[in-house]
C-alpha cells in the first residue's frame, strides 16, 4: 500500500490544478492511464471565457451563460465561475502560458468571439489553447517535489468505508491497475479528487480522446454518489469529416471569426434555422446540420472561410490549416467538410462549490463534476474555465481541513480469476455499444430508441459485470465496465426528462416545459 495525501485521478487541466495549488502543503499523486498530455484538455482548440476587456461585465457573462443553458443553469455557481475567471487566468499568465498577444487591445492580448457569447472574451493561444496550457502546467507539475506522477495507471474503484465494512461513507483511497506490469495497486488518501474527463467514446463519433470513458463518472456512482442531468451531451457541430481524420475539432472560433455553413451547392442554410445564424449555441448548430444531413441524405455540410484573406486564415488557426493540409484541404482556397461529434459531458457527479461529492473526502472536478454551471447546454470555451476554478476550490477547501486518519487498506484479491481465453468478448461489446448509442441516443431521440437502448445496455452490463467477476482485468476491461455504465447513465436521465431542452431533443416531447429541473439520479444503497 503506498499512501499520499492526496489522490488525483486524471492529468487534464482540472488535476494539474488542484495537483499544483494542493503541492504547497500536501503529498499528491496524479495517476493518468495514458501519458501525461493524453486527456482531452490537450485537444482544446478554442480557448477560455474570461472578463478581460473594459466593454464587457461579470453580468453579461452570466448572462451568456444562462442563455445558453436553456433556464437550467444553477446562477450562483455560475457567477462563482465567472466572479474567479480572471484570477485563473492571472495565474496561467503567470505560469507562462503562451497566450496570443495583441498590442492594441488594452488587455494586451488578443480576445476571440465565439456563439453564444455577447462580447469578445475569449483568450487562447492561437487555436491550440488547450495543448499550450497543458505543456505549460506538466512542466511546473514534473518538477514539483511533493507530486508523483504515475502514468499508464488505470484507476478500478474508490474504496469507501463501507467497502471496508466500516459503516462511513468516506472515501480512503482507490485500487488501480498498474498497466505496465499488469499488478494491481492499492494508494491510501487522505482526500482523492476525480478529475478523469467526460465519456465522449460512449458515442461512435466524438472529438474526445480514447481516454474518455467517463470513469470518474462510473467509480462514484458505485461508490454512492449521485449524478446529475446526464442527458445532456454536447455535440460540437463541426468535426472534420474525413476517412483518415480520426476525431478532429474544427475550432467554434472559425465560425467566430467570420466561418459559414453551407451545403454542398454553396447554400447558406443557419439563417433559416436561427436569427444568429453560424453564432447559435452548438446544440442549436448541431441539429440544424444533422437535419440538413438527414433531409438532404448527406455525408456532411461544409464550413467556409475561405472569403477570408489567407493570411488572416494561416494567422488565427494554423493547426487546422495545417492538420486540414495533411489531408489534402487548404482552407484558405477550400471549404472544410464537417459533421456533428459527441464532445462534452455537461452533467456528471454531483458536487458543491468546493468540489465534494456525496462521499467523504471523494471530490470530482472538471468534466466528471456536474456544478451547475453548463445547464443544459455549456456555453463555448466555460469548459477550461470551469477546470481552473474548481481545480482551485477543491485544493483550498482540502487544504483547510484537518489531516485524515489513516486506515489500513486490503489488497485487491485475485484468487479467484483466471486470464481470459477470449477478449473478443471486449471489443465486439465496445463496438455495439457505441454504435446503438450513436444511434438510439444522439442528437434527437425518440423513447422507442431510448427503450431500445436501455434494453441492450441490460445485457451487455449483465456480461460485462460476469467477464469482470471471472477474469483478470485489464485495461480495455476496465473502460468498457465504466462506459456502460455511463451509458445507462445518460439513458436513464434521457427516459425521465418529458421535454425538450438545450441539448436534450426529443421528437415525443418537443415542447419545453414551464418548469426546469435537473435530473438527478440515485445509486441503490449498497457498498
Amino acid at each position: 500500500m503506498q499512501t499520499f495525501d492526496v489522490l488525483i485521478v486524471g492529468s487534464g487541466l482540472a488535476g494539474l490544478t488542484a495537483a499544483l495549488h494542493l503541492a504547497e502543503s500536501k503529498s499528491v499523486a496524479v495517476l493518468t492511464k495514458q501519458q501525461m498530455p493524453d486527456g482531452a484538455s490537450s485537444w482544446a482548440q478554442g480557448g477560455i471565457a474570461a472578463v478581460l476587456s473594459d466593454d464587457d461585465s461579470t453580468d453579461d457573462h452570466v448572462k451568456d451563460t444562462l442563455i445558453a443553458g436553456a433556464g437550467l443553469c444553477d446562477e450562483s455557481a455560475t457567477r462563482f465561475v465567472v466572479e474567479h475567471a480572471r484570477e485563473a487566468i492571472s495565474w496561467l499568465i503567470e505560469l507562462g502560458v503562451p497566450f496570443t498577444r495583441d498590442d492594441e487591445n488594452k488587455t494586451g492580448f488578443h480576445l476571440t468571439r465565439e456563439g453564444g457569447h455577447s462580447f469578445r472574451r475569449i483568450i487562447h493561444a492561437a487555436d491550440a489553447t488547450g495543448f499550450a496550457v497543458q505543456q505549460t502546467l506538466i512542466k511546473e507539475v514534473a518538477r514539483h517535489p511533493r507530486i508523483r506522477i504515475l502514468e499508464n495507471h488505470v484507476a478500478i474503484d474508490v474504496i469507501t468505508g463501507r467497502k471496508l465494512g466500516r459503516g462511513d461513507r468516506t472515501c480512503h483511497g482507490l485500487y488501480a491497475l498498474d498497466v505496465a506490469t499488469g499488478k494491481i495497486q492499492t494508494y491510501a488518501a487522505g482526500d482523492t479528487i476525480l478529475a478523469t474527463g467526460g465519456a465522449g467514446k460512449v458515442y461512435l463519433y466524438t472529438t474526445n480522446p480514447d481516454t474518455a470513458s467517463g470513469d470518474g463518472i462510473a467509480m462514484a456512482w458505485r461508490a454512492g454518489c449521485r449524478t446529475a442531468n446526464m442527458e445532456f451531451i454536447q455535440f460540437h457541430p463541426t468535426c472534420l469529416y474525413h476517412p483518415l481524420a480520426k476525431s478532429f475539432l474544427i475550432s467554434e472560433a472559425v465560425r467566430g471569426e467570420g466561418g459559414l455553413l453551407k451545403l454542398p451547392d454553396g447554400t447558406r442554410f443557419m439563417p433559416q434555422h436561427d436569427p444568429r445564424a453560424e453564432l447559435a449555441p452548438r446544440d442549436i448548430v448541431a441539429r440544424a446540420i444533422d437535419f440538413e444531413i438527414k433531409k438532404r441524405g448527406l455525408d456532411c455540410v461544409f464550413l467556409d472561410i475561405s472569403h477570408k484573406p489567407a493570411d488572416f486564415v494561416r494567422e488565427h488557426f494554423p493547426t487546422i490549416h495545417a492538420r486540414c493540409l495533411e489531408y489534402g484541404i487548404d482552407i484558405t482556397r477550400q471549404p472544410i467538410p464537417v459533421v456533428p461529434a459527441a464532445h462534452y459531458t455537461c452533467g456528471g457527479v454531483m458536487t458543491d462549490l468546493n468540489g465534494r461529492t456525496d462521499v467523504d473526502r471523494l471530490y470530482a472536478i472538471g468534466e466528471t463534476a456536474f456544478t451547475g454551471l453548463h445547464g443544459a447546454n455549456r456555453l463555448a470555451s466555460n469548459s477550461l474555465l470551469e477546470c481552473l476554478v474548481f481545480g482551485r476550490a477543491a485544493s483550498l477547501d482540502i487544504r483547510a481541513k484537518a489531516p485524515a486518519t489513516g486506515v489500513a487498506l486490503p489488497e485487491w484479491d485475485e484468487s479467484r480469476v483466471t486470464n481470459a481465453d477470449e477478449e473478443v468478448v471486449i471489443s465486439h461489446n465496445w463496438d455495439e455499444l457505441r454504435r446503438f448509442m450513436w444511434n438510439y441516443v444522439g442528437i434527437v431521440r425518440t423513447d422507442k430508441r431510448l427503450e431500445r437502448a436501455a434494453h441492450r445496455i441490460s445485457l451487455l452490463k449483465a456480461e460485462i459485470e460476469e467477464f469482470y467477476s471471472n477474469f483478470r482485468v485489464t485495461g480495455d476491461l476496465l473502460e468498457l465496465r465504466n462506459l456502460v455504465q455511463t451509458a445507462e447513465l445518460i439513458v436513464r436521465s434521457a427516459q425521465a426528462r418529458k421535454e425538450s431542452r438545450g441539448l436534450h431533443y426529443s421528437r415525443d416531447y418537443p415542447e419545453l416545459l414551464p418548469q426546469a429541473l435537473n435530473t438527478i439520479l440515485t445509486p441503490d444503497k449498497k457498498p
